[in-house]
């Protein structure tokens, strides 16, 4: 059975490499977009015998002539899309709302939302396009798209927004058997996470040191929804540290 192909952005590190390395040895094969090559590059070198599996293309996803370029570069070599992560997201230091600079949220805005639907776009396009037609999307959420942290303003507004672009692109592509889901991640360890570890802002104003749990998970999750049939979908799912702060009051 020939390869499925994937998108995954933000695939240099974190989140994006461990679903890279997850559906990479599942079998798929991946292109890795990311700002850095020599982070993408790094990434196809954890894995095993990856290499003719794997595309490496440096891609800033708020340029739209770059994420056109993107997908251009996996229609000329592998043909055809069956799966994109959505995953490359970007955030500020915590600031009082009263102190927030515009340049900061615009940069928030363009990479977690704007640079979402610039790859959906495209995604959707191929998708749409190609025989058989079809595919599956699916978003990088957090569990941002359900309640904020302090002084999050930013992040938080662009990750509920996720939700309403999931469900847009999962009603819109319904008649092209292009489906679309939604993963929210809580504390999974990354370089992005280190923080919990020295502690973070509650909403009571204390600061506390959160639990985290293995990237890993985050990768079989990603897996599990690219390899269902096109006539299911995991509409959302919330993988979390059990023990962290977000169920619950205080």
């Amino acid at each position: 059975m020939p390869s499925k192909i994937a998108v995954v952005t933000g695939a240099g590190s974190g989140v994006g490499r461990a679903a890279t390395l997850a559906l990479l040895a599942d079998g798929w094969t991946v292109a890795l977009a990311g700002r850095r090559a020599e982070a993408l590059n790094e990434t196809i070198g954890m894995a095993p015998d990856a290499g003719p599996r794997s595309l490496a293309v440096p891609t800033d996803v708020g340029d739209p002539q770059a994420v056109e370029a993107l997908f251009a570069a996996v229609r000329g070599k592998f043909g055809r899309l069956d799966f994109l992560f959505n995953n490359a997201g970007g955030n500020v230091p915590g600031t009082p709302l009263e102190d927030l600079a515009y340049e900061d949220w615009m940069r928030v805005v363009q990479v977690n939302l704007t640079g979402s639907f610039l790859c959906a776009q495209q995604a959707f396009r191929m998708m749409k396009a190609q025989q058989p037609q079809g595919g599956r999307i699916v978003n990088n959420g957090s569990i941002s798209a359900h309640a904020p942290r302090p002084d999050s303003a930013p992040y938080t507004s662009t990750k509920h927004a996720i939700t309403g672009l999931t469900k847009s692109l999962s009603l819109d592509g319904r008649k092209y058997d292009i489906c679309c889901g939604q993963l929210d991640i809580g504390n999974a360890a990354t370089p992005m996470t280190q923080r919990m570890q020295r502690g973070v802002k509650q909403a009571n104003g204390t600061t506390e040191v959160e639990p985290t749990m293995d990237v890993a998970h985050v990768g079989n999750t990603i897996v599990m929804m690219a390899n269902l049939p096109l006539d299911a979908n995991i509409q959302t799912v919330t993988v979390m540290a059990t023990k962290m702060p977000f169920i619950g009051r205080g």
